[in-house]
């Protein structure tokens, strides 16, 4: 019982000792809040990153908020809003989140998630736009395009609501982000959207079909690849069609 007491009385201690110094830094915080001198020194900017990130930069960053003449550095702590710096952040379609909040240093933290692109959209007419991973559109940066680029007949909804799905299982799988550069849409007798994928390697055609089931589809041609490509050659066949389930069905190219 008296060590369980012990037990008892030292986790009040670390808890009253925690309280106590929360309300001491409330304290300094508030003071230096309402202090007239109180300027922020600095902008801590955290941009996280992956593979096919690099849309947003420190720099546009720091131009989008002195555009809007709510850059954080050199102003008053107390007349800096976060709200409205995450605000206007939000406005940037690359921006998937964004966290801003000040620290008793007198700086003031930007954390930022960007979204992530998985497509590229080519429409006919030259213009295009990205697609990220949650299907979200991204209208066209000058940002260099460094994923599968899709071609055809592509409404914004098939784009969303497949394309998406296929661009992300690509770009995240280092095998298929290095074997597709290019996807052309088009449709079938039934009126159904087909896909044909164009390779980086060889000179084939691979006929994907619905986008139905293209997991296995694509799990079927790497087994292909890994087991006869090695003996055959990446140029042999002008076409390869995956659409018919189970089957793997090749179109020789034609000897001259």
């Amino acid at each position: 019982m008296k060590l369980k007491r012990g037990i008892q009385l030292i986790t009040a201690a670390i808890l009253l000792i925690g309280v106590a110094a929360y309300i001491v830094y409330a304290i300094c915080w508030a003071a230096e809040e309402r202090d007239p001198e109180a300027i922020c020194t600095s902008v801590e900017l955290n941009i996280e990153q992956n593979q096919h990130s690099g849309f947003i930069t420190p720099a546009t960053i720091e131009q989008t908020l002195r555009t809007a003449n709510i850059y954080p550095a050199g102003r008053n702590m107390a007349d800096i809003s976060t709200r409205a710096i995450e605000a206007e952040l939000q406005k940037n379609d690359f921006v998937e989140d964004v966290t801003c909040y000040k620290t008793a240093n007198r700086k003031v933290h930007i954390d930022i998630t960007q979204r992530t692109p998985v497509i590229y959209i080519l429409k006919a007419d030259g213009n295009g736009y990205y697609v990220d991973r949650n299907g979200k559109i991204i209208q066209k940066t000058t940002y260099p395009v460094n994923m599968p680029v899709a071609t055809g007949k592509i409404t914004q909804r098939y784009a969303q609501k497949c394309l998406s799905r296929l661009g992300n299982y690509i770009v995240g799988n280092d095998f298929w982000n290095n074997q597709i550069e290019q996807l052309y849409v088009s449709t079938n007798s039934d009126g159904e959207y087909t896909i044909d994928i164009i390779p980086r390697i060889g000179t084939g055609i691979i006929k994907l079909g619905t986008i139905a089931n293209y997991e296995k589809k694509l799990s079927r041609l790497r087994t292909f690849y890994e087991k006869a490509v090695p003996t055959i050659g990446w140029n042999k066949y002008t076409t390869i069609d995956l659409a018919y389930d189970g089957q793997i069905i090749c179109k020789k190219q034609k000897k001259k």
